[in-house]
């Protein structure tokens, strides 16, 4: 039941994103969706693969295994269930905030979330664009934080569809209204804060870490709110990532942590 619904709301916030990219898309690409999305659809199945293999249970099974043996915070204490969940929500959300971090500074898992970011294009397909061994990293940091937490699986459930779905959503080709976007950003990271942390310039790449609240990046001091060339002239990619071949290839997209 759970992989259908996050199935289900995973295809709807995508096809209402590609609806909203076709109808009013913000910028111009380099490449059309022919030449890029082949590579960027087929690793998110080579990632679904890789972590039904390696992972079948995923960060669901570690939570269930946890609430089974009674390990974790939660499970311990007694606290009222909503307590336990939103709880458990904000600290997996700020572990992905500093897990983004960490991919960002430390050098080895650099070279895989490099894979993201040499993407020439921003769009919605963007943010499926991740190696799969970045992604079985993600998963395993995620479920050490839900046994420690001892997170309810209601928790782990809602997590991962927010998560998923702020992803296509803030790399969506989209913007919304000026007045909109300026207050929606005070919460949300929206399209227009994230496309600034696919820019060129290392400083601006090295900001906007969150996939979901911007209050992360405020507090530990890593949000930038306009880019250096404007919302319209941010040059997005990688400098040292331009070759097509490598770039909206797939089986370039799998070696570029090894190049």
């Amino acid at each position: 039941m759970e992989a259908i619904i996050r199935l289900t709301i995973f295809l709807s916030v995508l096809a209402l994103m590609v609806g909203w990219e076709v109808a009013r898309p913000k910028r111009q690409p380099r490449y059309n969706r022919w030449q890029r999305w082949p590579a960027n659809l087929g690793i998110v199945v080579i990632d679904t693969l890789v972590t039904r293999l390696l992972v079948p249970a995923g960060v669901v099974g570690a939570a269930l295994w946890a609430q089974q043996q009674g390990v974790g915070l939660f499970n311990m204490l007694q606290v009222p269930a909503w307590l336990a969940v939103v709880a458990s929500f904000m600290v997996l959300d700020i572990a992905i905030y500093w897990q983004h971090r960490a991919f960002h500074r430390i050098p080895v898992l650099w070279r895989l979330h490099r894979v993201h970011h040499a993407d020439p294009d921003f769009d919605v397909t963007t943010g499926l664009r991740f190696h799969p061994i970045e992604i079985v990293l993600s998963l395993g940091i995620k479920a050490a934080v839900a046994v420690a937490l001892g997170a309810p699986v209601l928790a782990i459930i809602i997590f991962e569809v927010v998560l998923n779905a702020c992803s296509l959503f803030n790399h969506g080709n989209v913007a919304l209204p000026p007045k909109l976007e300026k207050a929606v950003r005070k919460v949300l990271i929206t399209q227009e804060l994230h496309r600034i942390h696919h820019s060129s310039i290392k400083k601006e790449t090295n900001s906007n870490y969150g996939f979901s609240v911007s209050w992360w990046d405020h507090l530990f001091n890593s949000y930038t709110g306009q880019p250096q060339a404007g919302s319209d002239n941010v040059d997005i990619g990688l400098t040292d990532y331009r070759d097509a071949s490598l770039t909206t290839k797939l089986w370039g997209l799998l070696r570029i942590p090894f190049g």
